[in-house]
């Protein structure tokens, strides 16, 4: 996955541990001056706070005072009298001004007519010590509202010039109306645990229920249909919910606030990743990825010409300002937007905002050998699962290794190798001689093949080292599926692994627990498989042996055949028999029958056989009809 931004920076993605080098241009938190600049980062940091007045006692919203004031309501609108003489003018805002001082608001800089940003006295701006508080004063002076934009605060208020003022209800309020926001509970919505026909919805796309329980995703009866409902959280309260149906149908619970989803996984976090959807944001943490968060609502079909609205008027991305103390605690943002047209609009929208030069593109990856790239992050699944089996001594093992060597040599990939069955050292042997295609020993089976010199040998063990990487279990206990995953995803982020070999299913172990049946075990083990294989672009070859076979001709076993359950055939998605000859008057003891059972992707290939011929000083198989041309 390539991440970019600008054009000129380019990254690729790893787990790896960098001194991060921030790119140059100016940094989203260096002092600005108090007036609100549209084209300005939204979260910038104004070091320099002006006095407050602490010590005034607030007064109560009383009528009879000139106040009002209150906390996540609607904001009263400020007066207009109509041509008042200038004495009058100046009387009302200084009458005015003494008014908003009592309650901590500094006037010393504040202009009738316009927008002022101040330092809220409620919550002095969290720790940045933002201007967050917006504060209009009407053009005459007779009255002021203000509101605070901080999504931890949201103090706001109003208040006029002189009480007796008769003008409050017919005036045009110049701040936005801001309704209060309704709080909302999983009781009220009817809020239900998924059920089963769900849980397979989402696991048909590789999202585990473990996954969807820690994002509380829930489910709702509406209009007769089952809905998937993406709770929105922070710091784990209930504060919107997006629902979804079958046909791919979105809305959400009305006047609620809008923040993204996922929030409270990004708290605190240095890097984060924005994507476009709830699901996009479920695949990310499959794919290991916990520190990103979706945008609830679409992307726009362009990019706006026009600057950048003020705070208050920028309602579009209003989720941005009400969740920008944890955005303010990253130093890299990766926009993983979808790849189409809107999707590259709304992650220029989103840079705009959060400052470009700490922002990111990633790139998708191409789709085969067209100019079509992948969609989003639920699309991206290069990796699968490849069964492999034959009765014993069928020459399976060879047959991977030979595979293995090709594939490097062809597109240099590396491999992590659990091969119980295989000594490390005879192993290592025999992969070297298929690397250097000479004998290793001077030994009977490599008859008059001249064996490889030491700087062959010294040049194969360099090649080794870089493309496989073992893992063993060393003591007498058996290694489980889950800890062969664990170390194979360790090589695949430390290594750049992109291929992993298990063999075989046999020597693994397969404790299960009492009330749980082989099948069920089978199946939830193979997904574990195809979901590391998939999420981490690793394919994965996949050794099992034939269950006992009886009356047994000598022909190659079917896939069916496997020992333990028929969802081995069921899950992969290649499937694959190795049968070596054993009678001498079927043709060459050493010839070898590939039997391609299942492809799930015809881009891979189709199913057939293949007929290869197995040289047993060099280890290489080499195609029966090409063998018998020389």
């Amino acid at each position: 996955m390539r991440l970019r931004y600008p054009h000129t920076l380019l990254a690729t993605m790893s787990m790896t541990t960098h001194p991060f080098i921030r790119p140059t241009g100016t940094h989203p938190f260096s002092p600005q001056l108090h007036h609100f600049n549209p084209c300005r980062s939204i979260f910038t940091v104004l070091c320099s706070r002006p006095p407050l007045s602490k010590n005034h006692p607030l007064p109560s919203p009383l009528t009879s005072n000139g106040y009002s004031r209150s906390s996540h309501a609607t904001v009263p609108r400020p007066v207009h009298l109509e041509n008042p003489d200038e004495n009058e003018k100046e009387r009302r805002f200084n009458s005015l001004k003494y008014k908003l001082e009592a309650v901590g608001l500094d006037t010393g800089i504040c202009v009738p007519g316009q927008y002022n940003h101040l330092l809220c006295p409620m919550c002095e701006g969290g720790e940045s010590g933002e201007r967050s508080l917006s504060l209009f004063i009407a053009h005459d002076g007779g009255s002021a509202a203000w509101v605070c934009f901080r999504g931890k605060c949201g103090w706001r208020g109003s208040t006029q010039a002189f009480a007796d003022s008769h003008s409050l209800s017919t005036a045009t309020s110049q701040v936005a109306q801001i309704k209060k926001k309704r709080e909302i509970t999983e009781e009220e919505l009817q809020l239900e645990p998924l059920c089963s026909e769900v849980l397979a919805y989402f696991s048909e796309r590789l999202i585990s229920q473990e996954t969807l329980e820690r994002n509380a995703v829930k489910q709702r009866k509406y209009d007769d249909q089952i809905v998937i409902a993406f709770t929105y959280r922070r710091n784990g309260a209930l504060v919107s919910c997006k629902y979804r149906d079958i046909n791919k149908n979105f809305w959400q619970e009305a006047n609620t606030e809008k923040i993204l989803y996922g929030l409270d996984d990004i708290e605190g976090q240095n890097d984060i990743i924005i994507v476009e959807g709830e699901m996009d944001k479920l695949a990310m943490e499959e794919a290991g990825f916990r520190n990103c968060v979706s945008v609830p609502d679409g992307a726009p079909p362009s990019v706006s010409s026009k600057d950048l609205p003020p705070r208050e008027k920028d309602t579009k991305y209003q989720y941005l300002w009400n969740c920008k103390d944890q955005l303010m605690q990253a130093s890299r943002i990766i926009l993983a937007t979808d790849g189409d047209q809107p999707g590259q609009a709304l992650a220029e929208e989103l840079a705009r905002r959060l400052g470009k030069e700490r922002c990111w593109r990633v790139r998708w990856p191409k789709r085969g050998k067209g100019d079509e790239s992948f969609k989003d992050a639920n699309e991206v699944v290069p990796g699968e699962l490849t069964l492999v089996t034959g009765v014993p001594n069928s020459g399976k093992s060879e047959w991977i290794d030979a595979l293995l060597c090709n594939i490097n040599e062809i597109a240099g990939w590396k491999f992590a190798l659990c091969s119980m069955e295989n000594k490390v050292r005879e192993h290592a042997r025999k992969l070297l001689e298929k690397y250097v295609k000479k004998p290793f020993f001077e030994a009977r089976y490599g008859e008059h093949t001249e064996r490889m010199c030491l700087e062959e040998y010294e040049h194969g063990k360099l090649w080794l080292s870089d493309t496989f990487f073992l893992i063993r279990c060393e003591d007498d206990s058996l290694p489980s599926i889950k800890w062969v995953l664990d170390l194979a995803k360790a090589a695949v982020l430390r290594h750049g692994v992109r291929g992993l070999v298990i063999d075989p299913y046999n020597e693994l172990d397969h404790q299960r627990p009492s009330n749980q049946t082989e099948t069920e075990y089978v199946s939830q083990m193979l997904t574990l498989i195809k979901r590391f294989a998939q999420f981490h672009g690793c394919h994965v070859w996949f050794v099992a042996h034939p269950r006992q076979l009886h009356n047994w001709t000598g022909g190659p076993p079917n896939l069916y055949d496997i020992s333990g359950s028929a969802h081995f055939i069921n899950k992969c998605d290649n499937g694959i028999v190795i049968h070596r000859n054993r009678d001498p008057e079927a043709g060459p003891i050493d010839q070898v029958q590939v039997c391609v059972r299942k492809v799930r992707n015809k881009v891979a290939g189709t199913v057939g056989d293949a007929l290869l011929l197995y040289n047993r000083v060099t280890g290489e198989f080499t195609p029966v009809d090409k063998k018998s041309k020389k």
